[in-house]
């Protein structure tokens, strides 16, 4: 059972002997992230930014990551056709990048900008804005993906969860989930334009910097909508490091965070397409799940394997605030994951 220990107080994230200070949960990236704090090899170092824009008709994801001894800069764009939905990935490997695209220290201020002869993306903030813009030459068949999209980001409650692994002490995983932000703009890709709308659609952003074991396996589940008038978003997920102190099981209501304990993905035996269930220890969390399609990759490089089943669909059920006020939730369309990954 997580225990779901709050922090509060602003400090390092990591002592001099480079293990986590205070494992657990907070609202904000109250915890100091420092490279140079890391007592690890630089080629171990894993720090990533991945923007997730969503609609009930299509969605883009845009990554810029570097994982010490590979770079893995991605681009997906999905559309979610009732009779032929579909989806495409990209990416572009770096060999050992180990700190040079300068990833910012936090998701509060600075930016992130990685250019090659097949991609451009810059990832700028600016106030309460976050600017995403990329062009992916050759994305399919010799056809550009361009993705202009601009994310509000009012004052509100974030999921970050700081997670230390118990077989190394000097491993951990700091992150933030950053829900609800309304999303205008578009992508473009074969002639069509796939627009966001702000008064329905949203972006989620996953920050994320730590030193990592090499095999991990995780679930993950996001999504953001309207309920009641009011913005609504959800982050549950388990597997990834020692969650003894806290999970990162979160409801997301008008600007305010509503803590879980934890939430059991039932994913079938029969195949990922068919319906999950989501079920939680304190009863607050009960959903139903209809995948729409599985967004599925596998990477075999020398040491890096990766399994990844990301399945977009939509969510039924409810949510309960800490007030005990009960949200009902109709056909939300989020997504929900299986990773499983050798880096």
């Amino acid at each position: 059972m997580a225990r779901n220990h709050e922090v509060t107080e602003r400090h390092n994230l990591l002592n001099r002997d480079g293990t986590l200070a205070e494992p657990g949960w907070s609202r904000s990236l109250v915890q100091i992230y420092n490279r140079e704090a890391i007592k690890a090899p630089k080629f171990r170092i894993k720090e990533w930014d991945y923007y997730l824009i969503l609609s009930d008709k299509h969605a883009v994801a845009l990554t810029l990551s570097d994982d010490g001894y590979i770079g893995m800069q991605s681009a997906s764009l999905l559309v979610f056709d009732e009779k032929n939905p579909w989806e495409i990935t990209n990416s572009v490997l770096n060999v050992f990048p180990m700190g040079k695209y300068k990833l910012p220290r936090t998701s509060e201020k600075g930016d992130l900008h990685y250019h090659d002869k097949t991609l451009d993306m810059d990832f700028v903030k600016n106030g309460r804005t976050r600017h995403i813009v990329g062009e992916y030459r050759n994305f399919k068949d010799g056809k550009t993906l361009k993705v202009d999209v601009t994310l509000d980001q009012p004052p509100m409650d974030t999921m970050v969860i700081a997670t230390p692994w118990k077989e190394n002490k000097k491993a951990f995983y700091y992150n933030q989930k950053i829900n609800c932000m309304r999303a205008s703009g578009y992508a473009e890709f074969d002639g069509v334009r796939y627009d966001f709308n702000p008064e329905t659609d949203f972006g989620t952003l996953d920050w994320g910097r730590g030193v990592w074991t090499y095999d991990n396996t995780w679930n993950w589940g996001s999504g953001n909508g309207i309920v009641n008038g009011k913005p609504f978003g959800f982050n549950i997920g388990y597997g990834f490091g020692d969650t003894t102190a806290a999970s990162e099981n979160v409801i997301f209501y008008d600007g305010k965070a509503h803590k879980l304990d934890d939430v059991a993905f039932h994913i079938p035996s029969s195949g990922y397409t068919d319906p999950w269930k989501f079920t939680s220890s304190d009863g607050r969390f009960e959903m139903d799940f209809f995948p729409v399609i599985d967004r599925n990759a596998k990477i075999s490089v020398k040491v890096i394997e990766t399994d990844q089943h990301q399945v977009f669909g939509k969510l039924s059920g409810k949510a309960v605030l800490d007030d005990g006020t009960v949200l009902e939730i109709k056909d939300l369309m989020c997504f929900a994951e299986r990773v499983r990954m050798k880096y």
